[in-house]
């Protein structure tokens, strides 16, 4: 599920702004398909500090976007360097960096654990399942199934409080298992809530595009103030070559947003069965 949905917010991102913002966008994809790099490599376990490598997406893309916004400079790597310092100081993207960090990391941090949660339950259910019968429980099982065969009675099945006594013998130890295992599965279950509610992690990847997209916006509309400030604090830039494009800003950027389409969410993400494999171990001895 969470795979898929990272999957479709990409798809989603490229294609408005290919559609938004044309060749633009295109020229420096990169800085957008390493953003979703980096947010599957800390679902699938990597070691990604989200908070740096959000602060890193907002400054290269304020390095790219100040680019555009002066075409008439030329930009050494020095000076976008100190660019990107600014970042937290003009705040060019208005309040969508800051909310937008809050609400990835919570998501993303609580989509992880759930499935990280997930794969030690796989394992502890495949190894619990591997375990070899002891001798005692063998010789039970032996003679519960096939005494009836020793003599001539193959269709009489074992009565149930005798079969029910086997089994609980049998399952002693998976029964142990069985405080513990709840205990893993009130967590889950609470991690699923909190997927449902504020950590969710769909609610904030679906309009990511737009948010981002809001955001670059806001840069342009205080294109003016933020380059006087950034050419105060940095020094005034060399003049770029006579043949560099002038384009000016509003040729560059539109305002025209995709509009949601639920339809192209995976289904929602699963957790509400957890409950059921509650007391699974000691219901196992009960058949």
């Amino acid at each position: 599920f969470f795979r898929e949905l990272l999957e479709n917010a990409e798809r989603s991102l490229n294609d408005m702004f290919v559609r938004t913002y044309g060749m633009l966008y295109m020229q420096n994809s990169e800085v957008f398909q390493d953003l979703f790099t980096e947010l599957k490599r800390y679902y699938t376990g990597g070691n990604v500090n989200l908070e740096e490598m959000l602060n890193d997406f907002w400054a290269r893309l304020l390095e790219r976007m100040f680019q555009l916004i002066n075409p008439q400079y030329h930009f050494s790597e020095d000076y976008l360097e100190c660019v990107s310092k600014y970042t937290d100081q003009l705040k060019p993207f208005g309040d969508v960096p800051r909310k937008l960090k809050v609400q990835v990391t919570r998501a993303f941090i609580a989509a992880r654990t759930f499935v990280q949660g997930l794969t030690v339950g796989r394992e502890v259910a495949n190894r619990v399942s591997k375990v070899s019968p002891t001798p005692g429980c063998i010789r039970a099982l032996m003679k519960m199934l096939y005494c009836p065969y020793c003599r001539g009675l193959p269709t009489v099945k074992p009565c149930n409080n005798y079969c029910l006594n086997v089994m609980k013998g049998c399952l002693a130890n998976q029964a142990d298992l069985d405080t513990e295992w709840n205990l893993f599965i009130d967590a889950m279950l609470l991690v699923a809530e909190r997927l449902e509610g504020p950590f969710n992690i769909e609610s904030v990847m679906d309009p990511i595009d737009v948010k981002i997209s809001e955001a670059i916006m806001n840069m342009q509309e205080n294109s003016m103030q933020v380059s006087a400030k950034v050419f105060q604090g940095c020094g005034q830039p060399k003049p770029a070559p006579a043949l560099r494009s002038s384009r000016s800003v509003p040729e560059s950027f539109n305002t025209r947003f995709r509009p949601y389409n639920p339809e192209e969410r995976p289904t929602t993400a699963a957790g509400t069965s957890l409950d059921r494999l509650r007391t699974i171990w000691r219901t196992m001895q009960h058949g």
